[in-house]
């Protein structure tokens, strides 16, 4: 079990619920572009689903749908499955920034303190997939250090590109 408080030095981190969906809505139809790779369009019915699926052989303890607020407001949901796709592994299904808070160095910030904190943890890396063809997404997990597997992912309308971080030892 995650200490969610934890995973942000900046930001205040809650799972979010049913009763955040409208915020998270809002959130991400604030970056319509990115659903130009990675369609459908979001509805409030998308962001209530991505809040409770989860692989196969995994649950709901394991999923860490969460968002970072920012004097009360969300500025950022990052999907976390711990566990995945191994043991010892930590994938993110998505991350996003409110357009409105972006270029500011804040999914950044995000992104450094959520790989501190889970690499203080038994967990050895982290996957994370970005939409084929999205260079704002694939530039962003560059400059995060994430690098290429060399793995495509097609799935239904479009390709996620696979990349992921490896904690160094202590």
């Amino acid at each position: 079990m995650l200490n969610i408080e934890k995973l942000s030095t900046k930001y205040q981190v809650k799972r979010l619920t049913t009763t955040d969906a409208d915020h998270a809505l809002n959130l991400v139809q604030s970056n319509s572009s990115f659903f130009n790779f990675c369609p459908p369009a979001p509805t409030r019915h998308s962001i209530l689903e991505d809040m409770k699926v989860v692989p196969a052989d995994k649950t709901l303890a394991d999923k860490y749908y969460l968002g970072f607020y920012q004097a009360n407001k969300l500025i950022a949901i990052v999907d976390l499955i711990v566990g995945y796709p191994a043991e010892m592994d930590a994938w993110i299904g998505f991350f996003m920034v409110d357009a409105s808070v972006q270029k500011q160095g804040i999914g950044s910030t995000i992104m450094t303190d959520l790989v501190n904190a889970l690499s203080g943890t038994k967990l050895k890396r982290i996957e994370v997939a970005y939409p084929k063809g999205n260079a704002q997404s694939q530039q962003f997990l560059l400059k995060n250090k994430f690098i290429s597997m060399d793995r495509e992912v097609p799935v239904p309308g479009y390709t996620m590109v696979i990349m992921e971080k490896v904690f160094h030892s202590k």
